[in-house]
């Protein structure tokens, strides 16, 4: 969990404490080995907890993978909360304060600002009004069954014994934890909708680039989607009531649509009074912005890139006969993994029980998030639909304007506690369109006087301010999706299952042992009234406003397509030509997605099968295909410093696969990188420069030969201004579609670079693509040395493990108590194994395929899953990263099912029984 670099005072003191605690230093070493293992949990015999009616069977294998089984639902859920808190209260605690803006309670002062902004969105009093107004009354059941089985546990532990973090906070400001009450559970759905939000950095980003570019150079650096090259995800059934039918693609090549929307690129949509994203609303942003990348992702980075992965494949066309079904959720990588592994099973399956359903759960909630039950099988990734507006707020003297006239905001008081530290207030500000989010940044006080407008704008007045409409911020039904999902039978529970889905907006796919498969849109999806979403619109102006959702029949679906698969892996769900409604235009450009169905289609109409090697095979595909078009302009670079020469041979039989040892694929992924840098990166404007970017450079009085010197004689490191990422070029597939419609013009003003001390400038394509080769050489002499027979991309494309609280920064020995790595990777950033790095910040691994499924729906024993990290969230337990490696290489863990099955890997046989008085049904 990040913290502002500025105040780190608590949490440096806590890191020392953590230091000399684990290290036994003062207690000596029976100390640390007691208190580390003060915090494991008991997984055989019997341990008696409040409110069971009836005994739970916990059978955990050597993983520690637990499968629970009880006789009734809300005993089945209780059980859940005591387990998940046995492995990953920490984690619990962690994510429950983050949520509901309390993070200062645990860490301190360096959590006061984000704790302020998060109180802003005020997540939690949303999931409140969920549970109190929204959520069926069995939900609600279940909610409460799974606080009270949390809380039998933490009834039993304190301090240490629930993790040796505790014992640090412990000391430093008696910090204890409170009771876990449902609402914290559904709060969590918010912090899973907000890493997953889809496009308000882009917004940000695009009102940024008006600063320095005009609206066609904008366009291309956002090419239209390519629906004449990849295939949308539905492409036959469509959607009951808004358009849908049979894909056709484009053959003049220009994809579909003009891709402009309705605005004019400038960052303005037409007739909103606001010339430009500058002066003060531009201060604003990018303020912004910054809170923004401060803020703790839980999930994962947010942002160009980032994605996931699933497919399904009909019985049909599969060595089973009957569908299999693969999921890869791509996400940050964190120390324990985001999923926690588990299996729920009522002892007999009735209207009363209706769960015998096993998969990967977020600790803290209680069902299933993505797996199967007895019947179906479903898998998740992101839809990436435009779900949130930024809206600029015309402020006049203590009130803002709403079509002409001044209207007092809505305001609430917010108590902050700080641990260590004094109790501090913020009032929250909103409007009709959403809180003022730019009210969260030193910065912003008194900014947006200056905020260019024309004619057509109300008096500038007091200046502007920004406000967010959500699609979170609204009550929903979610929750009971996730039960609805866990206990559905067939295509027709599943889709209804899937209406109560809001946010975040997921694409669902779906397989069942009847041999059927299918895919589902859900989410609360807006209808704009003007505007299209791509650029901050004008609160003042009540035209831009929401005007409604998109029905849940209107939503895209396909069901057994006579293609005989569906991919999903972030690409554009139908056509715009055969759909009514907008979704985004920010979709991910297909990379991964045609690369899966280009798999499975080579096999499919040759006249083979899928199996489920095949499946595996697929989820760990490395290839990369923006290689397959770059690379042949790169060997046509004559070279004549024998040197860079050397380097450039190694492309000439590269087969454009990443593995960890290739050569070819370290040399590549470096000219890519300096490739970006060169044409896009030093071009953007100040607000969108690289983060902590590190070059390396010849120095200016080196004259020596360069065949005669080493990569550290040779070049030195100099590392540019700390600033954001996210519209920086970072290596995806929408850097892949820019780069891929420039090299047919090697005049495009895109290519041209000027001289600097760090070498020659460019005229066109060629000069460009020839310095990013020389840069890429020398870059990768220092990085690796200069016998290029050494190389390898795992030697650059490294993940580590940080444990996501007290891990993330101070000394050495944190890094060495609680996390772990480094591996050598395969993949890339939008390969298919989707090991991600930011070309903007290095190489280093920044998102990963967050577990890996394949579910075989003829014998679901032979199914097959893996996790990141393992069950345990506690530091030198046996399952705290007992699959990494195993993940690392590729490999599976069996995934039983049956209840037979279960018990052949069983290892360890826990039994929580009711206590004294008993509990109820």
């Amino acid at each position: 969990m990040p913290a502002k670099k500025p105040r780190r005072r608590g949490r440096l003191i806590v890191i020392a404490l953590v230091v000399l605690l684990v290290a036994g230093v003062g207690y000596g070493a029976w100390w640390s080995v007691s208190t580390v293992r003060a915090s494991f949990p008991q997984t055989s015999g019997e341990i008696a907890i409040d409110g069971l009616s009836a005994p739970v069977t916990v059978e955990r294998d050597a993983n520690g993978i637990p499968q629970l089984y009880s006789e009734s639902a809300t005993d089945l859920f209780r059980a859940q909360g005591y387990v998940h808190a046995q492995d990953r209260f920490w984690e619990m605690d962690v994510r429950r304060h983050m949520t509901a803006g309390r993070l200062s309670e645990m860490f301190g002062e360096d959590q006061v600002e984000t704790d302020a902004f998060l109180r802003t969105l005020g997540w939690h009093e949303i999931a409140q009004e969920e549970f109190d107004n929204e959520l069926s009354e069995q939900t609600k059941e279940f909610l409460v069954a799974y606080s009270e089985g949390v809380n039998s546990y933490l009834d039993e532990n304190s301090g240490e014994e629930l993790s040796v973090e505790y014992a640090a906070l412990d000391l430093i400001n008696d910090y204890r934890p409170d009771q876990w009450e449902p609402v914290d559970s559904v709060a969590w759905l918010k912090a899973m909708a907000w890493d997953l939000r889809g496009n308000m950095e882009d917004e940000i980003d695009r009102a940024f680039l008006t600063e320095r570019f005009t609206s066609e150079q904008i366009e291309e650096l956002y090419p239209e989607y390519p629906h004449d090259r990849n295939r949308p995800i539905v492409t036959e059934n469509g959607a009951d009531d808004a358009g849908g039918g049979a894909y056709v693609p484009v053959e003049d090549g220009t994809g579909a649509g003009d891709g402009t929307g309705t605005g004019d690129g400038t960052g303005v949509e037409d007739g909103t009074g606001v010339e430009e994203a500058a002066g003060g609303v531009t201060t604003q942003l990018g303020s912004l912005a910054q809170t923004l990348d401060e803020i703790p992702a839980l999930l994962g980075t947010n942002g160009a890139g980032i994605g996931s992965n699933s497919w399904v494949v009909h019985g049909n066309y599969t060595t089973t006969g009957k569908p299999l079904l693969a999921n890869d959720p791509h996400l940050a990588p964190s120390l324990p993994g985001v999923w926690y592994q588990m299996g729920l099973h009522c002892s007999e399956v009735s209207a009363e029980c209706p769960f015998d359903v096993s998969g990967f759960t977020f600790s803290g909630m209680p069902g299933v998030v993505i797996g199967h039950n007895q019947d179906i099988s479903w898998g998740l990734t992101n839809l990436g639909a435009d779900v949130t507006d930024l809206r600029l707020e015309k402020l006049d003297h203590g009130k803002y304007v709403r079509d002409g006239e001044q209207i007092p905001y809505d305001t609430r008081t917010e108590e902050i506690h700080v641990a260590g530290g004094e109790t501090r207030e913020i009032t929250v500000r909103s409007t009709v369109n959403g809180p003022i989010v730019s009210d969260r940044h030193e910065e912003l006080e008194g900014v947006g006087g200056s905020a260019p407008v024309d004619s057509g704008a109300p008096d500038r007045g007091s200046g502007y301010a920004v406000s967010l409409n959500w699609t979170a911020l609204q009550p929903s039904r979610t929750m009971d999706a996730v039960f609805g999902l866990n206990a559905a039978r067939d295509w027709d529970e599943f889709r209804a299952a899937a209406q109560d889905f809001a946010v975040p907006a997921q694409n669902l796919i779906y397989a069942d042992t009847e041999g059927n498969i299918g895919y589902q849109t859900p989410g609360q999806i807006p209808i704009r009234g003007e505007g299209d979403g791509r650029y901050p619109s004008p609160g003042w102006d009540s035209s831009y406003d929401w005007t409604g959702f998109i029905p849940q029949d209107e939503l895209p679906w396909e069901y057994n397509p006579e293609r005989g698969y569906i991919v999903t892996a972030n690409q554009a769900v139908i056509s715009p030509d055969e759909y009514d409604h907008h979704l985004t235009e920010d979709w991910s450009y297909g990379t991964r997605s045609q690369r899966i169905e280009d798999l499975i289609r080579t096999t499919v109409e040759d006249g083979g099968k899928i199996s489920m090697g095949d499946m595996q095979d697929i989820q760990l595909d490395n290839s990369n295909e923006m290689a397959k078009e770059l690379v042949p302009y790169l060997l046509e670079i004559d070279v004549s410093d024998g040197y860079v020469r050397e380097a450039q041979e190694l492309l000439e039989g590269w087969d454009f696969s990443q593995d960890s040892d290739s050569p070819g694929a370290a040399y590549y992924n470096a000219v890519w990188r300096n490739l970006l840098k060169l044409a896009f990166g030093n071009k953007m404007p100040k607000e969108l420069r690289v983060e902590d970017q590190c070059l390396w450079v010849r120095p200016a009085d080196d004259s020596e030969p360069l065949e005669n010197l080493d990569g550290e004689e040779r070049l030195v490191e100099e590392c540019g201004e700390r600033s954001r990422e996210t519209a920086q070029p970072d290596g995806g597939d929408r850097w892949f579609e820019v780069v891929r419609g420039l090299l047919e013009e090697p005049e495009n003003e895109w290519w041209t670079t000027q001289t600097t001390r760090e070498g020659p400038g460019a005229e066109n394509r060629d000069e460009l693509l020839a310095r990013a080769m020389r840069d890429a050489r020398w870059e990768l002499t220092a990085e690796l040395g200069k016998d290029i027979d050494t190389w390898s991309w795992g030697r650059l494309h490294q993940l580590m493990l940080n444990n996501q609280t007290l891990g993330t920064e101070g000394p050495g020995p944190v890094q060495w108590l609680l996390n772990r790595g480094p591996w050598n990777m395969s993949g890339g950033a939008d390969a298919v194994d989707a090991t991600g790095w930011n070309a903007a910040g290095g190489y280093d691994v920044t998102w990963v395929p967050s577990m890996r499924m394949v579910v075989n729906l003829d014998d679901l024993d032979d199914s097959l899953w893996i996790n990141l990290t393992g069950a345990s969230g506690h530091a030198y337990h046996s399952n705290y990263t007992d699959q990494t490696d195993l993940w690392a290489r590729g490999e599976y863990l069996p995934w039983p099912s049956s209840q037979e099955a279960v018990s052949e890997r069983s290892t360890n046989t826990l039994t929580l029984t009711p206590a004294a008085g008993g509990g109820e049904d």
